[in-house]
């Protein structure tokens, strides 16, 4: 396995996790309510901020791996399912956009797998819809985790429309991927 400062941004991101659930477990005694958004919408920003980071670096620097190609992605929806189940414990999102969101996560990372494995991966490479979605979802997240007015911009108002935004686009994605794959779903399943 190689490790490389990509590499360990990316292992930084799954461990930003964790912390940001306990940071909902902790005594009220301890954290308050809207300190306890603040941090955990501050290290979603960083974590988020690492992931577009550690693509940057690992191609100027040319460090990419097979290893680096596996993680991020995962990284990126362990991110994401974490902070969505979150929102949806503390009532901040709508079961049905959690469900459209994680469901396709899953559904495209089997589809990619299996097109990979019959040698058709070029066919379900990321386009520029699942760009526009992961960036809603990427500024939604953080906006309905602080929940507040900041500057005078609603942000639950805002992460609200934005989450909305990203379920569109993952629907529109998912059904996106799946017309380039059809084809060879078809020639495959006969």
């Amino acid at each position: 396995m190689p490790f490389n400062l990509p590499i360990a941004l990316t292992w930084l991101r799954i461990v930003f996790i964790p912390l940001i659930i306990a940071l909902y477990y902790v005594p009220y005694s301890w954290l308050s309510d809207p300190l306890r958004d603040t941090i955990a919408a501050s290290v979603f920003i960083v974590a988020a901020l690492t992931d577009w980071f550690d693509g940057w670096l690992a191609r100027k620097w040319n460090q990419t791996s097979a290893f680096g190609a596996f993680l991020d992605p995962v990284a990126d929806k362990l991110m994401v399912s974490a902070a969505l189940l979150l929102l949806l414990k503390i009532g901040r999102v709508d079961t049905a956009i959690a469900f459209i969101i994680i469901g396709r996560e899953i559904t495209i990372s089997a589809l990619r797998e299996w097109m990979a494995q019959i040698g058709a991966s070029a066919s379900v490479a990321v386009s520029w819809l699942g760009k526009i979605k992961t960036t809603a979802q990427m500024v939604a997240i953080p906006c309905l985790l602080y929940y507040k007015d900041l500057y005078g911009i609603p942000t639950r108002w805002v992460g609200g429309i934005l989450i909305v935004v990203a379920a569109i686009m993952t629907v529109w994605s998912m059904c996106y991927y799946l017309k380039k794959a059809w084809p060879e779903i078809l020639r495959r399943s006969q």
